[in-house]
Parts: structure tokens; sequence; C-alpha cells
């Protein structure tokens, strides 16, 4: 889907599901999910509003993240799916090809976070022992959390990366991306939150699996999307 390729990193818009309310789609790396007011600009949303007419977008997915990305075809999904986004997702599911050799562990990663108006970036903050997640100690922080396991260890091109497993608790702006940050291990290609190398040739972010309640059938839709080939460097 779509008449230009040429600022992408992976394969073209594609479908995974529809039916009379939504419109469940792969994303890939380079296309921006919404537009950030350029008229003309080809999008997520501008691709799939030529193929089906009015949509709206549900969730966002980063420019440079690929993966799987939810519209609603009306407003009352849009609504009933944003109203409830938390209580109707079960799983937020993310693979990461991070920078560093990280230990195969599995864990938690808990802070606060701050975007601030001035630098457009999101900065991590401690989560002390007796902090109240829905007590932030300062205005406007937020409270993140992220459970993750190293699945794979390995290199490209001579350097060591780990691939990681994020499952998301919250769902803050550039959450994974500020928490490898955290961590000490940057997302491979991230340069806004730390990366010093771009060995995929694109941001070492793919949404893999979503699963979440239908607004309207109250059935369990569950979602896995393929990780891009580039990924396959990890050796």
């Amino acid at each position: 889907m779509g008449k230009n390729n040429r600022h992408r990193s992976e394969e073209d818009l594609k479908i995974v599901y529809e039916d009379q309310w939504l419109i469940v789609v792969e994303k890939p790396s380079g296309l921006l999910s919404m537009s950030a007011g350029h008229i003309g600009q080809e999008t997520a949303y501008s691709m799939l509003t030529e193929y089906a007419g009015k949509v709206f977008i549900v969730h966002r997915l980063d420019r440079d993240t690929s993966g799987l990305l939810v519209f609603a075809k009306d407003f009352d999904t849009k609504e009933a799916l944003q109203s409830n986004w938390d209580e109707a997702v079960l799983e937020r599911k993310y693979t990461a090809i991070l920078e560093g050799d990280i230990a195969d562990e599995e864990g938690w990663i808990e802070t606060w976070m701050y975007e601030s108006p001035k630098s457009m970036k999101v900065h991590s903050y401690a989560f002390e022992n007796g902090d109240d997640p829905s007590r932030p100690p300062r205005k406007d922080w937020q409270y993140a959390s992220s459970r993750c396991r190293s699945i794979k260890r390995g290199q490209i091109e001579g350097k060591p990366y780990t691939c990681v497993e994020f499952n998301l608790e919250t769902g803050r702006k550039n959450q994974i991306r500020v928490h490898s940050e955290w961590i000490g291990h940057p997302i491979a290609g991230d340069r806004k939150y730390g990366a010093q190398t771009n060995p995929l040739g694109r941001l070492g972010l793919h949404a893999q699996g979503l699963t979440f309640i239908h607004p309207w059938t109250g059935k369990t839709m569950k979602f896995t999307s393929p990780l891009p080939r580039c990924f396959r460097k990890l050796v």
C-alpha cells in the first residue's frame, strides 16, 4: 500500500486484520503514524484514508519504530478503545536491539518520566522505594513501568548487541527508548537517546505483539508481527 517507498527501510504498510470497526496494520520504519502538520506528507493515516475512507488513529508508533498499529473506522470505536485503552489492552510486546552485552535475565524497569517542552526529549528519574505511582513527586512527572528480558546476545559487525523483549505496563511517550537509555544500553540507531551506533540502518525497535479486547464483540484479538529482516544481523 502506498506510492513512494524511497524513505522506508522495510516493506510497505500492510493490513493484517480488518472488520467493520477496525483496521490493524504493520507499519514500516520511516513512516509517520499521522502527519505532524506537513500538508501532503504520506503517513499511515493518509494511506489508510485513501484505502478505506475516513479513519481514526487509536494509538501511535514513533516514525522509526515498525510494527503493529490500530485504526478505527468510526469515531465511536475510536472513543471506545481510547477511553479504555489500558484496560482493553492485555499485551503490548516490543522487541529491541540494544547496544552492549546484557546478561540473560528478566526484570522490571520503573522510573518517573518527564518530557521537556524545550528539547522535546523525555527524561527518566529514579523511582524510589516507597514512591506511589499515582502520586508523582513533581508536577508533570509520569510513572513508567516496563517488563523486559534478554532473548539473544551476539554481535553485529564485531560489536556486542542484545535482543531484548519489552512488555509495557504503561504506555508513555518514547518509554522503551528512554528506559533503554536509563539502563545504559540505548536502542541501536537511537541517537536521540544515547546510541553511538546504527548497524541496522534504522531504529532497532519493533512493535511485535498486541493483544486487546474488541470494543464491540468482546473477543480477545491477538496479533503478532514478524521481526524485520535487518534484525537477523544479530548473530
